[in-house]
């Protein structure tokens, strides 16, 4: 049996997931790969060079990265940081995006010119990396979108081109479920270069289901085409949680539900797994309504976040929702509006300095007298403090993402008080209107915290609500994946490549004797 010649990496302890398509299930198994290392008593940090999603998170040191690192940092047991995710991309056009490089706003950008940035972003990304192999004994990667996109080949900062800048080995993935999955394997190697080629040390298949035995004629057929090693096969995990990066999980629990509630979706909705703690909740039935449907009857309506405030004004109105929202409050329905939301609910939106696109303004829904105008410091913070509604006092906890200055008198009937994670003095936030039916809040993770969450679906009509413990839910899901790994991944050739750093062996392709499982 002819071996190809093992290849040593310059960083064995990095590890590198990519997919072989989008939402092949990279998150997932780098955070699992995460929860494995931490299990072991060792030191990991996640880390993503670029990422483009419009659900983000707040870091402990000030700045903004992507949810799912957020998720992967919690696997580590860490808090999140800006190294962790040091390139944000989200977008406000089809062509166009926000740029954050290392948890901060840099400027909107169309794709043409970030394709020119890249090479000052690639400068974040190997800067915020040489601080975590520097303070973490393995670093975790994961990759964005596909390495066979070989349009984006040129100044790629997300895949190989990272991959290549630190030497590091890299596993790929694909998902069975969607169909093809050795088409989309030996495609994407077959379109790799061959030194990028030689960087895989590896194969996993995502969401199997069925008879392993079925299955493997075509893992030794993949393994003696492609002269690598399936690490492995992760069943399909049924009911399984953890945060989407970018795209709407619309699963739910079932049960008996006692509230109906409804999200609208703007074209530029952001930070949507705000309301993954009411999805997960039995006694809840959440609908998304997209374009071209009327938001039917029910309890609560929530308008989202948003990236363009303005925009998505305009595209609420046009899909006629504006009048689904009046028929909806004269009912007697309730109405909530979270961060971008709640900037719509007030009588005015501003931008003259165009941070969101073309200067000007807009009359807002009119439910709350508060006015809100967009400069050009965003404000990132984490909050705590208490919510005020039902005749209760109840602790509340989450995060402000937002451009929006907002002031008026209907301020004067706020939520909430709170503290900013840097901040020494306690500020008013949210608001209610004078009837009660519509309130609103900068804060995301609201619906995170029991108490709170338990306070607002009160004020929505549903009475002792059974209300989940969200993170510990998420940390329990995510020691369910790592479990899965444990029993379905080849780890000791994982560990192999990341304490050795020597290649995990591949064989020649016309004298293959492929790994048996």
């Amino acid at each position: 049996m002819k071996e190809v010649v093992n290849q040593s990496f310059s960083n064995p302890t990095t590890l590198m997931v990519q997919g072989a398509t989008s939402d092949a299930g990279k998150s997932v198994l780098v955070t699992g790969l995460c929860r494995v290392l931490k299990r072991r008593g060792l030191q990991v940090a996640p880390f993503k060079p670029q990422n483009m999603a419009l659900n983000s998170a707040v870091t402990v040191d000030g700045g903004e990265i992507g949810r799912a690192q957020a998720v992967q940092a919690q696997a580590c047991g860490l808090e999140p940081h800006t190294d962790f995710n040091p390139v944000l991309l989200k977008p406000n056009t089809d062509i166009g995006a926000q740029v954050i490089i290392q948890g901060k706003a840099v400027m909107d950008m169309n794709a043409a010119v970030y394709h020119q940035y890249k090479v000052v972003a690639m400068d974040a990304v190997l800067d915020s990396y040489g601080r975590l192999n520097q303070q973490y004994r393995y670093v975790v990667v994961e990759g964005a979108g596909s390495p066979a996109e070989i349009n984006l080949r040129d100044r790629d900062i997300a895949n190989m081109g990272f991959a290549e800048a630190v030497d590091c080995p890299v596993i790929l993935i694909a998902d069975i479920d969607r169909g093809g999955v050795f088409a989309h394997l030996v495609g994407t190697l077959d379109l790799l270069s061959a030194s990028e080629r030689e960087r895989v040390v590896g194969l996993v298949i995502n969401k199997f289901r069925g008879d392993i035995k079925l299955l493997e004629p075509g893992l030794d057929w993949l393994q003696q085409k492609t002269g690598k090693p399936v690490l492995g096969v992760l069943p399909y995990l049924k009911e399984f949680y953890l945060e989407a990066e970018d795209a709407i999980d619309r699963n739910q629990i079932s049960g008996e539900t006692r509230l109906k509630v409804v999200v609208p979706v703007l074209s530029r909705i952001s930070n949507h797994t705000d309301f993954d703690p009411l999805r997960l909740m039995p006694e809840v039935d959440l609908t998304f309504v997209g374009p071209g449907q009327a938001i039917p009857a029910c309890d609560l309506i929530i308008i989202p976040g948003s990236k363009s405030v303005r925009a998505d004004l305009a595209f609420l109105c046009q899909q006629g929702w504006d009048q689904d929202i009046r028929r909806h409050l004269r009912y007697g329905g309730k109405l909530m509006g979270i961060c971008g939301g709640y900037q719509m609910l007030g009588n005015w939106v501003r931008d003259p300095l165009g941070i969101e696109g073309p200067a000007g303004e807009s009359p807002g829904l009119g439910y709350l007298n508060i006015d809100t105008t967009l400069e050009s410091k965003k404000q990132l913070t984490r909050v705590s403090g208490v919510l005020r509604l039902n005749d209760h006092s109840v602790r509340v906890s989450g995060y402000e993402i937002h451009a929006g200055v907002t002031s008026g008198e209907g301020l004067d009937a706020s939520l909430m008080s709170i503290r900013h994670d840097r901040g020494e003095t306690t500020v008013a936030e949210g608001a209610i209107s004078e009837d009660r039916q519509v309130l609103g809040s900068y804060l995301h993770g609201i619906f995170e915290q029991q108490e709170a969450c338990r306070e607002l679906l009160d004020w929505a009509g549903l009475k002792d609500a059974e209300v989940i413990d969200y993170h510990r839910l998420r940390d329990h899901e995510i020691d369910r994946l790592a479990d899965s790994l444990e029993q379905h991944l080849d780890l000791p050739r994982l560990f192999d490549v990341f304490q050795q750093g020597a290649r995990v062996p591949t064989f020649a392709s016309e004298s293959a004797a492929p790994a048996r499982l």
